[in-house]
């Protein structure tokens, strides 16, 4: 996938996606990127699972595969950035060509499968990176045998680096995973994941599951039962999305992978809601999934987010879009005369919940 950083955006644009995504890192390696021009509005501070984010807007999974610039995207001004999506070995994931740009639907499609250099490689980077907050994704290898195993490890392995872990059972591009979803098998993951983290030692990293867009409405109160039971910290909703709506590119939308962007928005903040109501608005929420707006990264706060999370809007618009969206919630909150986005989390889920989405085109 490609991201705009440091270098001009008709240029990334210009390039193949995946080969302006590595260009786009790079940049950042060399310093090359915008900085925030100084400290957040105190009013856009968050206090969750015993962690201070600045502000909370954060740099989604799949951007730094491989935790090579955690440090500068938070110089960019995120509140956050979360690194991976990491697997216990190398693996060079699916063959290329296998990233797709619409800029007429400002999408993306990926079909990377879970590509990194593995976990030891990320915790040799992590060990050295300065303060922030920096969360740790965590996958299965593809030819696993036992893909329970692999998340445990990963969250022994990589339990000193991490401000916080994301169990990533709901990519679609790596064979049989979304299988992990199901209610027996969530619960035995989640079982002995929780059993890892206890072993580490009193303060554990906080655990977040991330679910896909594509879950079942019938599946939803079992799923998010097993989530809440097994002490979960979290739930990062969502992931990419399998479905194929009303596209203007239909060369782009014939190809298969999980698709991010625009047109997952709606999906991803009804499932957004969803989550929300089924558990009472107990659990924290970081919302993912077609945020390219500061209009929209409101409504994914108002759908039941306490946390958001940017990627492919970036590709888009561009490094800018993070201080619109920080400016556009500040004066949100300075026009209800409230000093904390608590007020604007989940107060539109009911409406969220009952949107109706367009037919899916298989």
């Amino acid at each position: 996938m490609s991201a705009l950083f440091g270098l001009g955006q008709a240029l990334l644009l210009a390039l193949d996606p995946e080969r302006a995504h590595d260009l786009a890192v790079k940049t950042l390696e060399l310093g090359i990127y915008p900085r925030a021009a100084g400290p957040d509005d105190p009013r856009l501070k968050r206090r969750l699972f015993g962690l201070d984010f600045p502000n909370p807007v954060g740099m989604a999974p799949g951007f730094d595969k491989n935790a090579r610039v955690p440090r500068e995207l938070l110089a960019m001004g995120f509140g956050f950035a979360e690194v991976g999506t990491l697997t216990p070995l190398p693996q060079a994931g699916n063959p290329r060509p296998r990233v797709f740009r619409s800029h007429a639907d400002r999408a993306v499609i990926n079909r990377l499968g879970f590509n990194n250099e593995g976990q030891v490689a990320a915790l040799r980077r992590l060990q050295r990176r300065p303060g922030g907050i920096v969360g740790v994704n965590l996958g299965a290898g593809r030819d696993s045998r036992d893909r329970i195993a692999d998340y445990v490890e990963g969250v022994k392995r990589m339990a000193t680096v991490a401000s916080y872990f994301a169990i990533n059972i709901s990519s679609p591009n790596t064979p049989g995973l979304r299988d992990l979803q199901a209610p027996r098998k969530l619960d035995q993951l989640l079982g002995k994941v929780q059993a890892a983290r206890a072993a580490i030692g009193p303060k554990p990293p906080p655990l977040f599951v991330k679910l896909a867009p594509d879950l079942a409405d019938a599946d939803l109160p079992e799923v998010t039962r097993v989530i809440a039971a097994n002490g979960v910290d979290g739930v990062i909703v969502s992931n990419t999305t399998l479905a194929r709506e009303a596209f203007l590119d239909r060369a782009f939308a014939r190809e298969t992978g999980g698709l991010s962007g625009r047109p997952l928005f709606d999906r991803a903040t009804r499932m957004l809601a969803r989550v929300y109501l089924a558990t009472q608005g107990k659990l924290p929420l970081i919302g993912v999934g077609g945020i390219d707006s500061p209009e929209t990264a409101l409504a994914k706060i108002e759908g039941g987010a306490s946390l958001i999370q940017l990627y492919t809007g970036l590709v888009f618009e561009g490094p800018g879009l993070i201080g619109r969206v920080k400016r556009k919630l500040v004066e949100a909150m300075a026009g209800a005369k409230v000093e904390s986005l608590a007020p604007f989390v989940g107060r539109r889920a009911e409406e969220w919940a009952e949107k109706k989405l367009p037919e899916v085109v298989v």
